[in-house]
């Protein structure tokens, strides 16, 4: 039985080790409400998007598909692609979060990068709840993260400014991460494979159809090379052997 103590315990514990996440999603959250505001979304609709859909940039995504004609198609590879990441965050958390019990729904639900990095490189101190702890750290993030949306939501509400350019954040974000991706990672050939595929799509395709071609080219690309790796690590074990 958890008690008062433990909990107050494993909250000072946890809170410190988000402090980093705490700067940055207010910002972008900030950036999030005002965008939503500006398409004619009330604070309220920001909160509960970020409640209860808490996707970070497949939210910036999503206002597209809230100010255009759906897509169901396009919407789900799109926002496959943005956070297929997750499956395997996913996957790695399986041992982390095998004996979560009644915590274990909200943890996967509120998994995200910045939460994903923290629990897999933080331990809880002696004698605090490692339950509790991953649980606080799950959701202070998600707290942070509603909370810039609101304050944004707010200012947007209450602040008149020219928003124009304010949409290109998105592109931002993406550039961010795919520089980041692209100096995490020494094999640069699916981020290659990525930027020629899209830009010959959009050649061929034009600027408003070219994301589900892109999408197939770069999948068929993709499974192309891992085929012909697969056969050349096959031809170099027996030539070992």
């Amino acid at each position: 039985m958890i008690n008062l103590k433990q909990i107050k315990t494993a909250l000072k514990a946890a809170f410190p080790h988000t402090i980093p996440v705490f700067t940055g999603f207010i910002f972008l959250g900030i950036a999030y409400g005002i965008l939503m505001k500006s398409k004619g979304y009330g604070v309220y609709w920001t909160i509960l998007m970020s409640l209860v859909a808490f996707a970070g940039s497949a939210q910036y995504v999503a206002i597209t598909f809230l100010t255009s004609v759906f897509n169901p198609v396009y919407a789900l590879l799109m926002t496959l692609m943005v956070n297929a990441r997750h499956l395997f965050y996913g996957i790695s958390m399986l041992d982390k979060y095998k004996d979560t019990g009644k915590f274990k729904p909200y943890l996967i639900f509120a998994l995200c990068d910045e939460t994903f990095s923290i629990i897999c490189s933080a331990e809880p101190p002696e004698g605090v709840d490692r339950n509790l702890f991953m649980f606080f750290i799950t959701l202070l993030d998600h707290s942070y993260w509603v909370l810039g949306s609101a304050l944004g939501g707010l200012l947007g509400s209450m602040i008149s400014f020219n928003t124009k350019g304010l949409d290109f954040v998105l592109t931002a974000l993406f550039i961010v991460i795919f520089v980041g991706q692209w100096k995490a990672q020494k094999n640069h050939k699916p981020a290659i494979t990525g930027v020629l595929c899209s830009i010959i799509c959009l050649i061929i395709f034009g600027q408003n159809s070219f994301i589900i071609p892109s999408m197939a080219a770069i999948l068929a690309v993709l499974s192309l090379f891992r085929k012909e790796a697969k056969k050349a690590g096959n031809l170099i074990r027996e030539e070992v052997q």
